[in-house]
């Protein structure tokens, strides 16, 4: 067996010192509450705010954009908390597991993708912390603002899975406080036009585009929302496990897209920072620079959480090369290097935010759809949960070093939606025909799902299920099927 399923007993203190490997059944702690203020605080951010901004930049009306926000959200979380009941069962981080459908070298094409969007987002992130910082302070401290920002990010990610955790449960107390009562003021105080609720003659390119832009960030967090519940008894209800994931989720996205929707259509043009200084402003002058700073803690919980999912997948990269055994040192240095990408990425980029982020978005959308189809469909309906944990670690084990299967799929997935693609730098003919509306979505969900069905035909699942079988009596690795399980906790 390799190293990297060890059920060595980890060195006692305040760091964690698990990565990607098996978390043993002694250390599995926890109650699926904690993944609710999670994932609420993970999207309560000034981020997700700006994403709800992306319908009325291109003249959707504001009822137009919670229309499409709370639909997008809707669907989005779906295939997010699916992946998220997966984590209590199988002990595993999400990208490992994938190493079942797409082989051992063959997820290394996902892993990076991962990695470049947990990357991409955190810019994001540490750009708006930085415009806090300096509105906040009257400092233009550059490049200065991103080190100590990613510096405290880093320092929580290098502590890890427990503490993560408790700072989000933290957090979604200081959220209420301020941007809760926020929240309630900002109808009384932010005038809209006329027809701000109106649904008559709806901009359906930039409903789509709001649509897309939620569903996308929603859906953005399934590589990796299992990573945040792999430490949750086997024992844990699937259904529990999925279902405070998706409220968390859920309400988090909603909320604060809504909430920027409705200050787009109230400050017209206005930057997505300035506009929620001026909404606090006109309720209670001089408060608007501090809600700015309340939001700062959650932008930098939200960094931490890209971090500390991104060295996760540079590690599953590293050791589909060359098998390494996960440390806390690797996890540490893994850590690190994604900090400081993110970082360097901050003073590279340029150009407009808002419009930076929107063409992201819609990119993440498309590349992670395949992606989620084919690890759903082989969890729920081809394997149906039974997996050997050792041979996930073994470059010649049984689910191959090459997933010809998943890796298939996936190219099929991302072909069939060319045609139906809408970005700032291509529109598919179907996509232009129908006047720039977006259902790659549906089209890269169907097509990748179905194909990966259809070539799961020929996998020797019962086979695999006597080697899962003969691994947890061996080892004592638990991957128990989904819907075996009916203790809740």
């Amino acid at each position: 067996m390799s190293t990297s399923t060890s059920s060595h007993t980890p060195a006692k203190g305040l760091v964690e010192s698990r990565s990607i490997d098996w978390v043993p059944l002694n250390e599995r702690h926890g109650r699926p509450w904690t993944l609710f203020p999670l994932w609420f605080m993970s999207n309560a951010n000034v981020t997700t705010l700006t994403t709800g901004m992306l319908g009325a930049a291109l003249g959707a009306t504001f009822g137009a954009s919670l229309l499409a926000i709370v639909l997008g959200v809707a669907v989005g979380t779906v295939f997010t908390a699916f992946h998220s009941a997966q984590g209590p069962q199988l002990g595993l981080p999400q990208m490992i597991q994938s190493r079942a459908q797409f082989g051992y070298r063959g997820v290394i094409l996902i892993c990076a993708i991962v990695v470049f969007s947990l990357v991409g987002f955190n810019m994001f992130n540490q750009m708006l912390a930085a415009e806090i910082l300096t509105t906040s302070t009257g400092l233009d401290a550059g490049g200065g603002w991103y080190i100590l920002i990613s510096g405290i990010a880093v320092l929580l990610a290098i502590f890890g899975y427990s503490w993560i955790h408790r700072t989000q449960t933290w957090l979604t107390g200081l959220f209420l406080l301020t941007f809760g009562v926020f929240t309630v003021v900002a109808p009384f105080v932010v005038p809209l036009p006329a027809d701000a609720l109106s649904l008559a003659n709806i901009n359906w390119v930039a409903f789509l585009v709001q649509f897309g832009g939620a569903a996308a960030y929603a859906l953005g967090w399934a590589p990796y929302v299992s990573d945040y519940s792999r430490y949750l008894p086997p024992q844990t209800s699937p259904a529990r496990a999925l279902g405070f994931t998706y409220g968390g989720v859920f309400v988090g996205a909603v909320w604060l897209m809504a909430l920027g929707a409705f200050i787009a259509a109230g400050f017209v043009g206005a930057a997505p920072l300035q506009g929620v200084r001026d909404a606090a402003d006109a309720f209670l002058p001089g408060s608007g620079i501090w809600l700015l700073v309340a939001a700062l803690p959650g932008l930098i919980s939200v960094i931490t959480i890209n971090i500390y999912a991104a060295s996760l997948e540079l590690i599953t990269i590293v050791d589909s090369v060359r098998p390494i055994r996960p440390t806390r040192t690797v996890r540490v240095v893994a850590c690190l290097v994604i900090a400081a990408a993110a970082v360097i990425g901050s003073l590279l980029s340029t150009g407009d935010f808002l419009s930076n982020f929107g063409s992201f978005l819609v990119i993440l959308l498309y590349v992670l759809v395949p992606w989620t189809a084919i690890n759903l469909i082989d969890y729920y309906f081809v394997r149906r949960g039974q997996y050997a944990v050792s041979e996930i670690f073994k470059q010649d084990g049984v689910y191959g070093s090459w997933g010809w299967r998943g890796l298939a799929a996936y190219g099929i997935g991302i072909i069939a939606m060319i045609p139906f693609v809408v970005t700032v730098w291509f529109t598919g003919p179907v996509a232009a025909a129908l006047g720039g509306a977006d259902i790659a979505l549906f089209i890269g969900l169907a097509a990748s799902a179905i194909a990966y069905l259809l070539f799961s035909h020929s996998l020797d699942t019962a086979r695999e299920r006597a080697v899962a079988a003969q691994d947890r009596i061996e080892t004592g690795h638990e991957a128990v099927a989904f819907g075996r399980l009916t203790t809740t906790r």
